[in-house]
């Protein structure tokens, strides 16, 4: 029985109503032998689109196969974004087979950018200082820059379809429902809607790009919707690249600690789970995260690494047509690491190969 001190505090009773939930978690991770990630996996198709060039990060199955990405380069010892590279500073490779790249940009092509917006768990991610922090940085954007919004818990919603009116935006920010402590995360039907959805109505000759709000950046699949591997899949076809903005707090990294302890867990006993770091990692995005009265300047740096991205095009020297999944490798040329020093480079890893 819980103490009245205890009860009389929010904080200790969301801290209270964290452990309890661990304590759930853990004990559905136990028997998660049981789920079955087949039952919840759905048949993808994948069109063919009929453009001469599409967007950074995209693969764009056309008839010459032209396999677009873009790249973040930054200082390791500093993060800085190195943005006066060329085209020779470059070095790609498909499946350790070295490709010519053909085109060459920076922040060039228009950005389609899905926010998606997490309602769900113990803790609300999109308060006040958030849904602020939101609107003033896609204030920043480019007026051909489209923004949609999607929130989600149980449920996936779409607020507002892609549009390049900043009032409508707006509305919609206002507009997200109430955090529900009651329903779950729901990654898996999350992403797989997203990336439905970017794909579907994204610009086509734009860099697609989903923007997550959330507490926690890992999660077991809900029931009912796609497994985690096809969502996940889903992601890597839709070609956009994932970044997730965390509001920081002791509360947050309470229940995401716990989270990955209990999906660590849960996998030995088969529990699928969509990890929030793999994806960005391989799409090429980046987690930040701050405490929500700083992360004003944590969006403005986000929305500076996508303007300062690195467009990269190459037509594939594989020329089977077999939808197999192939690894990327973008490196830095060895005399430029020797001039400009130890860079980084944040791109996509792999790309699904078109289907004759």
């Amino acid at each position: 029985m819980r103490s009245p001190t205890l009860l009389s505090s929010p904080s200790s009773a969301k801290r209270i109503s964290i452990i309890a939930i661990a304590f759930f978690v853990i004990a559905v991770a136990g028997s998660a032998y049981l789920w079955s990630a087949n039952s919840q996996s759905r048949p993808r198709t994948t069109g063919q689109t009929n453009v001469g060039i599409s967007g950074p990060d995209e693969v764009v199955k056309v008839d010459v196969d032209l396999v677009a990405v873009d790249a973040l380069v930054l200082q390791k010892q500093t993060a800085r974004v190195v943005g006066d590279l060329s085209k020779d500073d470059f070095m790609l490779a498909e499946d350790g087979v070295k490709q010519t790249i053909t085109h060459f940009s920076q922040d060039s092509l228009p950005l389609s950018v899905l926010l998606l917006v997490d309602r769900g768990g113990c803790l609300d991610p999109f308060g006040t200082e958030v849904r602020a922090a939101a609107r003033d940085a896609i204030a920043h954007l480019k007026p051909t820059d489209e923004i949609a919004l999607m929130s989600y818990h149980n449920d996936v919603e779409l607020l507002q379809p892609f549009t390049r009116d900043r009032a409508l935006i707006s509305d919609a920010l206002d507009r997200v429902p109430p955090h529900d402590e009651e329903a779950q995360h729901c990654l898996n039907k999350a992403f797989s809607d997203a990336a439905d959805y970017i794909q579907r109505a994204g610009n086509p000759i734009g860099r697609r790009v989903v923007v997550a709000i959330t507490g926690v950046t890992r999660d077991f699949d809900c029931q009912g919707g796609p497994s985690s591997k096809t969502a996940s899949q889903a992601v890597y076809e839709s070609g956009a690249v994932v970044s997730e903005i965390v509001p920081k707090s002791g509360e947050q990294q309470m229940e995401n600690g716990v989270m990955r302890w209990a999906t660590r867990i849960g996998s030995l006993g088969g529990a699928p789970y969509i990890d929030l770091q793999t994806l960005a990692n391989e799409t090429g995005g980046e987690i930040l995260e701050d405490k929500p009265e700083k992360l004003d300047s944590t969006f403005a740096t986000l929305i500076n690494h996508l303007r300062t991205r690195y467009n990269l095009a190459f037509v594939s020297t594989n020329k089977h047509r077999d939808g197999t999944t192939r690894k990327l490798k973008i490196d830095i040329a060895p005399t430029t690491q020797k001039s400009k020093g130890k860079l980084i480079v944040k791109a996509r890893r792999s790309y699904v190969a078109p289907r004759t």
